[in-house]
């Protein structure tokens, strides 16, 4: 018995720098990830704030993160750095999903003359990782590694369609906190948003912006629920609802060809 009770004793030892190694590397991701999502560079009190920190605290993470040019400071201002061009390069020249989406995106937007896109799931946003034009041009900038909510827009809807109710009011809460919606929104709200059970489709008209349509499906993950989002959008002008859903045939052959490619690749 005083055996283990010493050798626990020690092993906490030695999980306490290790646990606050790990919390000081969580509290940096955060803060990296907020002026991620931030429009514009942010004051050192404004992502104090927002991230619930101390001021000192945040300061000496974005001094480490300057240090490997991962933030730029400009007067009091701090925004992303020049470190993470390369990190993004090598990202989309070797995902297997970038990769392997490009042909598929391509095949699509020539089969339906709409912009095709790609999402990636990450904790409760999305992220564009690959996009294809289609004939008309879009009413907004939408750069590749854009950070967006699951509440709002097909591409997001669409992988919140099975979410629990618990789900929903995580994602509700992840949303108002990163300013993407208001703080009215509640689950019963988005629940009322999301494709009607058994739908495999989701569709969206001038929810994220104004004057654009879109349509999208999941991408198959036979290891789980899907992470993965292909959708069709346009300007209102350029389209109608019936013309959006005519493509989801397309959408969907797209979506099976992109899991299968996946499940023959190391991802």
């Amino acid at each position: 018995m005083t055996t283990v009770t010493s050798t626990h004793s020690g092993s906490s030892a030695e999980d306490g720098p290790k646990a606050s190694n790990m919390r000081s590397l969580s509290r940096a991701m955060e803060v990296f990830a907020e002026l991620q999502r931030a429009e514009r560079p942010q004051r050192l009190s404004d992502l104090a704030r927002t991230c619930g920190m101390s001021l000192p605290t945040t300061l000496r993470i974005l001094r480490v993160l300057q240090d490997f040019g991962m933030v730029s400071q400009t007067d009091k201002s701090y925004r992303i750095g020049p470190a993470v061009l390369p990190a993004a390069r090598s990202f989309l020249e070797n995902d297997p999903l970038v990769v392997s989406a490009r042909p598929v995106l391509q095949q699509v937007a020539s089969q339906t003359g709409l912009t095709a896109s790609l999402y990636t799931r990450l904790g409760f946003e999305r992220i564009l990782v690959a996009r294809v034009d289609g004939e008309a041009p879009l009413r907004y900038d939408l750069p590749l590694g854009k950070r967006l909510p699951l509440t709002l827009g097909a591409a997001g809807k669409i992988l919140l369609a099975s979410a629990s109710d618990d789900e929903l009011r995580q994602a509700v809460s992840a949303a108002i906190a990163a300013g993407q919606e208001d703080a009215g929104l509640t689950a019963e709200v988005l629940r009322s948003r999301l494709p009607e059970p058994g739908a495999d489709y989701a569709y969206s008209a001038d929810e994220r912006a104004t004057g654009v349509l879109s349509v999208a499906v999941a991408v198959p993950n036979r290891a789980g629920r899907p992470s993965e989002s292909i959708s069709l959008t346009s300007p209102v002008e350029a389209a109608s609802e019936a013309t959006l859903k005519a493509g989801i045939p397309e959408l969907r052959r797209a979506a099976g060809r992109l899991s299968e490619l996946l499940e023959g690749s190391v991802y």
